[in-house]
């Protein structure tokens, strides 16, 4: 009884979560073992330890994130003839995992060159305006997600100063050949586009000016993200829809979650109601089929 209340609780949590992706993936053809990687909240002393350690602040909604679960996977799969074949994965990564980008270098030659060495000195807008990071201390970037080996998706702060804590962050791709595309000016629009795309294979390159990989437009083109459907804008109706997300509900804690209610069944009227509602007292109205 109390693995069955476990099992309800849990399930809930992570449909809270994940915004309920998990019954979308479950209920598209050919999609099986949806896994969602169960993790504990991360301890405000180890948010406390790592804002030290790298003299930032951690944005207000990414903070939030880590206290309600310390990083973030779900993958799923696709059947193709018989054998399940590997497709959207979604990573956050952990706190002790958010670090640095590695400064090493690129080559395992002795004198080749390290990032840092292939910046530019002057300051280049990027995509919208922004204004691209640099590798050198003009910039502190950590590694969100490892996009599995095709590019990086960062948390960069820009215009930094030596010796001062840096507070505005921004979402940022970068791709293998090492050139930067912006993504979201927040953790948490960053956190709605990851679900909506599903986690297909190199989503991030459509905010590129050459996209993923044909390939990866194949899968696209199977299993549609959310954000496809129609003008990206407007609803069926025309009217203005707006993929809402409330962090201060989606980020919350375990020991929090509200106490589910059973839903109603809802009542269609029989098809007899409306020749009787269309009745009057006066016996005028009528409702004739043909």
């Amino acid at each position: 009884m109390e693995d069955a209340k476990e099992e309800k609780t849990f399930r809930g949590f992570s449909e809270r979560l994940t915004l309920g992706i998990t019954r979308v993936l479950e209920s598209l053809p050919g999609v099986l073992d949806v896994r969602f990687v169960e993790r504990e909240p991360a301890e405000k002393r180890y948010l406390l330890s790592w804002e030290q350690k790298n003299n930032c602040v951690l944005p207000e909604d990414l903070r939030d994130f880590y206290l309600t679960t310390d990083g973030f996977t779900l993958t799923w799969s696709s059947k193709l003839e018989t054998e399940p074949v590997p497709v959207g994965c979604m990573v956050i990564n952990s706190v002790a995992k958010l670090r640095l980008l590695a400064q090493s270098n690129i080559y395992s030659l002795p004198s080749a060159p390290t990032l840092a060495d292939l910046d530019f000195e002057e300051a280049l807008e990027g995509s919208e305006g922004y204004k691209e990071p640099h590798f050198d201390s003009r910039s502190r970037i950590f590694e969100l997600d490892p996009c599995g080996g095709n590019g990086r998706v960062c948390l960069v702060y820009t215009d930094c100063t030596p010796g001062a804590v840096a507070q505005q962050s921004e979402i940022w791709f970068l791709d293998r050949s090492l050139y930067w595309h912006f993504l979201t000016s927040s953790f948490t629009a960053y956190y709605r586009l990851m679900i909506t795309h599903l986690g297909l294979p190199e989503w991030q390159y459509n905010f590129t000016p050459y996209g993923p990989s044909p390939q990866a437009k194949q899968w696209a083109s199977l299993y549609q993200p959310l954000t496809f459907y129609g003008d990206p804008h407007l609803d069926s109706a025309g009217e203005l829809f707006l993929n809402k997300l409330d962090p201060d509900k989606a980020f919350r804690g375990k020991a929090k979650l509200p106490a589910s209610k059973k839903k109603q069944p809802s009542q269609v009227p029989a098809s007899g109601d409306v020749s009787a509602k269309g009745q009057g007292a006066t016996g005028r109205q009528t409702v004739n089929r043909r």
